[in-house]
Order: C-alpha cells, then sequence, then structure tokens
C-alpha cells in the first residue's frame, strides 16, 4: 500500500483521515505545519500529499509551489484539502501543479476515493 502525508495543523480532521486511511491498510504521516510537511517530504518520499491551504509558517501554496519546483519531489502527486475557496485559490493550486482539490467542509468519503483514484493511476 501507499505511504501518505497528511498536512494539517487540525489535530481531529487528521485522525479522523488517518483512520480512514490506515483501515485501508495505508501507511500514515502528518505534520502540523509547512515547514515539518517539506522536511518529510525530502526525506520519507510519501507517494501522495494531502496538503491544508492554511497552516502556520508556511502556507499550503507555499508548499506546493516548492514541491513542484524540486526535481526530487515534483511527481508527487497533491491534494489540496483547504478552506479556501475562492475561484483564484482553485485556479492557482491547479496551476501550481495539484492534482485535486477539495473544499472544507468535506465529505471523508470523497477524499478517500479521490485518493484512491489517484493512487491508482499512478500504478498503470
Amino acid at each position: 500500500m501507499a505511504t501518505i502525508l497528511i498536512a494539517d495543523d487540525d489535530p481531529l480532521l487528521v485522525k479522523l483521515i488517518t483512520y480512514k486511511l490506515e483501515a485501508l491498510g495505508h501507511a500514515v504521516l502528518t505534520a502540523g505545519d509547512g515547514e515539518t510537511a517539506l522536511e518529510m517530504v525530502q526525506t520519507v518520499h510519501p507517494d501522495l500529499v494531502v496538503l491544508d491551504g492554511m497552516m502556520p509558517g508556511i502556507d499550503g501554496l507555499q508548499v506546493l509551489q516548492r514541491l513542484k519546483k524540486d526535481a526530487a519531489t515534483n511527481g508527487i502527486p497533491v491534494v489540496m484539502l483547504t478552506a479556501r475557496r475562492q475561484e483564484k485559490d482553485v485556479i492557482s493550486a491547479l496551476s501550481l501543479g495539484a492534482r485535486d482539490y477539495l473544499v472544507k467542509p468535506f465529505i471523508p468519503d470523497e477524499l478517500i476515493a479521490r485518493i484512491k483514484a489517484i493512487l491508482g493511476s499512478l500504478s498503470q
């Protein structure tokens, strides 16, 4: 199964997503801020990142931008999961290379389905 990094500063949300992903057999890592997320991606190289748009320090869009600029990490798919719902935010994230974009509040099983679809497309 896959290794998935959840980068979000909401511990309850992280716990919920972690529970659902681990139930499917995935290994889950977590980061509560952008700097930690960047460090973890560099050291662990997860198969997918679920990234909050608004975190302390470096925000999700800055993390995404750095991941996509680095040849070592630009192939890792990123799913944005954020309260930022304005059109410019969605377009900006997708233009920077996000694979998908979900707005909070969200349906947890929809996030899981989207993650499955992305991971499935990687194995083909």
